[in-house]
C-alpha cells in the first residue's frame, strides 16, 4: 500500500505568536524550541562567518531530505536566526567586529534527533563539502519573556530599534539579560539594504 501523505509542518505557522512582530517593540513569550547552531567568532561575513551558514544550511537540509525520501515526517526548514555578544559583558556596538561573538541556528521540530544529525554531518563530510559541520550541534534554548520588534533596513542601522526595544521594556519593569537575537526574515542576497527585514529579540527578566 502506498504510504499516507503527512502534512508539511511549518514551524512559523505553529508558533505564530513568537514572530509576530510589527515595527514597534512588543512583549513576547517565546516558549522551548530545539536548534541547530553553530558558534565561531568575527564580522558576518567573513570567510568563517559564510562556512558556518554553509554548514548549518548542509545540515538543515540533509536531515530533512534523508527523513523526507525515508516516509518520515515532512517539514519546512526554517529561517536562519543569530545570537550576538561580545566577551566581558562588552556591548557589541562598542566592540571591534572581528571580537564580535556570535551562534548561528536555524530552528528545528522537536522530533528531529541527534542521532539524525550525526548521520548528517557523516553524509555531508564522505562528500568532502561543508568543512565546518562537524561543528553543528542540536541544542534546546528557552527564552521565556522578549522584547521583540520587525527591524526594517540595513543591520547596520539596528541601534535605535535596540534601544526603542530597551526603552520599552523598561517601561514595563523590564531589563536585558541573555543574548541579543536575530531572525532574518530576508535573503540579503536578494533583497536591497533598505528593505531587508528583520525580527530584533532580547530575553528580559524582571526588574
Amino acid at each position: 500500500m502506498p504510504k499516507k501523505k503527512t502534512t508539511k509542518i511549518d514551524l512559523y505557522k505553529l508558533h505564530k505568536k513568537e514572530y509576530a512582530a510589527a515595527p514597534r517593540p512588543a512583549l513576547v513569550d517565546v516558549g522551548p524550541a530545539a536548534y541547530l547552531a553553530i558558534e565561531g567568532q568575527g564580522a558576518p561575513g567573513g570567510e568563517r562567518f559564510q562556512g558556518a551558514v554553509g554548514a548549518l544550511y548542509a545540515a538543515a537540509f540533509t536531515i530533512k531530505m534523508t527523513r523526507k525520501f525515508e516516509g518520515g515526517q515532512d517539514y519546512a526548514v526554517a529561517k536562519l536566526e543569530g545570537q550576538w555578544w561580545a566577551d566581558g559583558g562588552r556591548a557589541v556596538e562598542k566592540t571591534a567586529p572581528e571580537q564580535w561573538r556570535w551562534r548561528l541556528m536555524i530552528r528545528t521540530p522537536d522530533f528531529v534527533k541527534k542521532a539524525e544529525l550525526v548521520r548528517a554531518v557523516k553524509t555531508i563530510v564522505g562528500k568532502g563539502k561543508a568543512p565546518l559541520v562537524p561543528e553543528v550541534v542540536l541544542e534546546p534554548l528557552t527564552e521565556g519573556r522578549c522584547v521583540q520588534m520587525l527591524h526594517i533596513g540595513p543591520y547596520d542601522k539596528e541601534r535605535a530599534t535596540i534601544e526603542a526595544m530597551l526603552a520599552f521594556a523598561a517601561a514595563q519593569g523590564y531589563a536585558p539579560q541573555g543574548r541579543h537575537h536575530e531572525i532574518y526574515l530576508s535573503d540579503p542576497r536578494r533583497v536591497p539594504p533598505a528593505r531587508l527585514k528583520t525580527i530584533l529579540r532580547q530575553p528580559l527578566r524582571k526588574e
